[in-house]
């Protein structure tokens, strides 16, 4: 959003920020379930401009404010809304992603790559990693991946077809887009999904003709305001994620923190692309 490549634009001056985590301070009139000194997260709002949280004091509507386990760090409780309900409403809602399916996660280090293989791993899946380099391999097997490609050394539809075999993978879920296009739907299965929820590539995304004829295949668009829209959608996420967090199998996993006042060096380590996980500004 900052750089006008996001789905909204922003009339300027604008806010930013979209996640948070901190005490609650007051309430507003006829608000219940809460208490001031509750410590809470904040549910992703469909618009940052409008309700944006890089902010010492935010006013968040009741319905996007979640209890959080109580023996969730503040670092993992800012962390946690965003990457899960991401992943959680892509893979489990919309793909059905069931057990021992294949599932082909693209930027697998980012915190929603880390979060969708956590979640494939609950759910019995198979989650296979797509990363650039080699340095993060040990990380993603550590975090879950069953198998790690880097696009970098490896040829990608080669690997996801000696890993997939004949059957082929059923679910790709990808926030990359341009030219890795066809080598991720030529390993697909028959019927299998795309799910593509952003466009970090900046290239043209050619369109897979072959596959998507010759497979049926579904290429599909995705938002997590899909989940935090739906009242009943955002109840079966949120259960979901709690449960997780309470359990242990989802774990947030934080790459780096910076104090408030340095920020602009928060944005600047988000684009090197150097981390792994999560970045959390804290005050």
């Amino acid at each position: 959003m900052r750089s006008g490549a996001y789905i909204e634009t922003p009339s300027l001056p604008s806010g930013l920020g979209l996640e948070a985590a901190g005490i609650v301070d007051a309430l507003g009139d006829g608000v219940v379930g809460f208490e001031p000194g509750d410590a809470v997260s904040v549910i992703p709002a469909i618009s940052m401009a409008a309700s944006p949280t890089y902010a010492e004091y935010i006013s968040v509507p009741a319905n996007r404010v979640v209890k959080h386990p109580a023996d969730l760090t503040w670092n993992q409780a800012a962390a946690a809304w965003m990457q899960y309900l991401t992943a959680f409403g892509a893979l489990v809602e919309t793909a059905r992603l069931r057990r021992d399916d294949k599932v082909v996660i693209t930027a697998a280090s980012s915190s929603v790559g880390l979060a969708a293989i956590e979640i494939a791993n609950i759910v019995g899946a198979m989650p296979i990693a797509v990363t650039r380099g080699s340095a993060k391999r040990q990380a993603l097997l550590d975090a879950g991946a069953a198998h790690v490609i880097a696009t970098e050394t490896e040829d990608l539809g080669l690997r996801l077809r000696q890993i997939a075999g004949p059957a082929g993978v059923r679910v790709v879920f990808d926030p990359i887009g341009g030219p890795i296009f066809e080598p991720l739907t030529d390993a697909m299965a028959r019927g299998g999904m795309l799910i593509e929820y952003g466009g970090l590539s900046g290239l043209p995304t050619p369109f897979p003709l072959p596959s998507v004829l010759g497979k049926s295949l579904t290429l599909r668009g995705y938002l997590v305001h899909e989940i935090t829209g739906v009242p009943e959608r955002l109840e079966t996420a949120k259960q979901f994620i709690l449960d997780g967090l309470a359990s242990g199998k989802l774990q947030p996993t934080i790459s780096k923190c910076f104090p408030f006042d340095r920020i602009v060096d928060a944005h600047r380590y988000l684009e090197s692309g150097a981390q792994f996980g999560k970045i959390v500004v804290t005050m």
